[in-house]
């Protein structure tokens, strides 16, 4: 090879190890089956970069609202298995929807594979400020005198929050009146502002209008008192003994993505929650990191579709 010949070969070589180099990595689209500014996607938004450290690439995350919350969770139990395509799932689309979905888009255990799980929460009850109530006992006084006077709020039929307040109701022998709404934030402006008399919200999103006034929490829905609420007695510490009522969030992929993909995922996901900063501010927001083997969360989320079967019956929605 002439000496002109081989300066040309080596740069053919640079120009294509170039060309390799500056080809950009392909994002992870990570789905949230919620509208952008509620829980849900405020976690995952917080989680992404530090997830995107982690991997080495960058992740997206994309808001897919619709059919229940149902919708993201379709698309990618219908998209790639090369880990690329994420779900950010709320529990009560995989726990909760499959018992009164008349319709459910996608088989939440066959049809998704987990990857890792991320978060743990409770949620409190709060009432209107400007309402008598001293605590739980004299709610449930009012409203076993009152039957279906007292109403409350959540996201929509078949959510958790909807189920806590059922749950709330067989319980206590009592009867309320449901209103849905599309999401937490509106139930609770309607809270604040006596259209409504109460809800169950995620403690993390209701911390700040208890801590201004704006809001009275009568008790939170976990078995243990909340660390960000500790003067805030349990369901079973005001009253109402069994009330162990939580949710979660957790990574899926489509259905037989490989395992090698799903380990890679997992401990990316879980290196990423033990990031300290990540880390504190998850815990300031009132959740408690819920990390290990993907099989936690299809464990999980078979034992509490079973729970709230019994409490959903009767209820349908499309």
């Amino acid at each position: 090879m002439t000496l002109p010949v081989r300066r040309a070969f080596i740069a053919s070589l640079l120009l294509g190890a170039g060309a390799a180099w500056s080809q950009p990595t392909p994002p992870v689209r990570l789905l949230v089956g919620y509208a952008a500014g509620g829980p849900v996607d405020a976690a995952a938004r917080l989680m992404a970069p530090a997830l995107s450290k982690e991997l080495g690439q960058p992740v997206v995350v994309e808001n897919k609202p619709g059919a229940n919350a149902t919708l993201a969770g379709d698309i990618v139990s219908k998209g790639p298995t090369d880990g690329s395509l994420l779900w950010f799932a709320a529990s009560p689309t995989v726990t909760i929807s499959p018992n009164v979905m008349k319709k459910m888009p996608f088989d939440p255990g066959k049809d998704l594979t987990p990857v890792a799980p991320v978060l743990s929460y409770y949620n409190v009850l709060v009432i209107n400020k400007d309402l008598p109530f001293k605590n739980l006992k004299d709610l449930i006084d009012h409203a076993r005198a009152n039957p279906e006077k007292l109403s409350y709020g959540s996201a929509g039929i078949g959510g958790s929050n909807h189920l806590s307040g059922e749950l709330l109701a067989a319980k206590a022998g009592v009867k309320l009146t449901h209103v849905p709404y599309k999401g937490n934030a509106p139930a609770m402006t309607d809270v604040i502002g006596g259209q409504i008399a109460m809800m169950f919200d995620i403690v993390g999103s209701a911390r700040n209008y208890i801590a201004s006034g704006k809001v009275r929490a009568l008790a939170v829905t976990s078995p243990a008192r909340n660390p960000s609420l500790p003067d805030v007695p349990t369901m079973g510490e005001a009253g109402v003994a069994g009330f162990d009522v939580g949710g979660w969030y957790g990574v899926y992929g489509a259905a037989n993505t490989p395992a090698p993909v799903v380990a890679k995922l997992n401990q990316a996901v879980t290196k990423a929650l033990a990031q300290p900063e990540l880390k504190a501010r998850l815990e300031e927001m009132g959740y408690e990191l819920w990390t290990g083997a993907p099989k936690l969360v299809a464990e999980r989320a078979q034992k509490e579709r079973a729970l709230w079967a019994s409490v959903t019956k009767g209820i349908e929605i499309e």
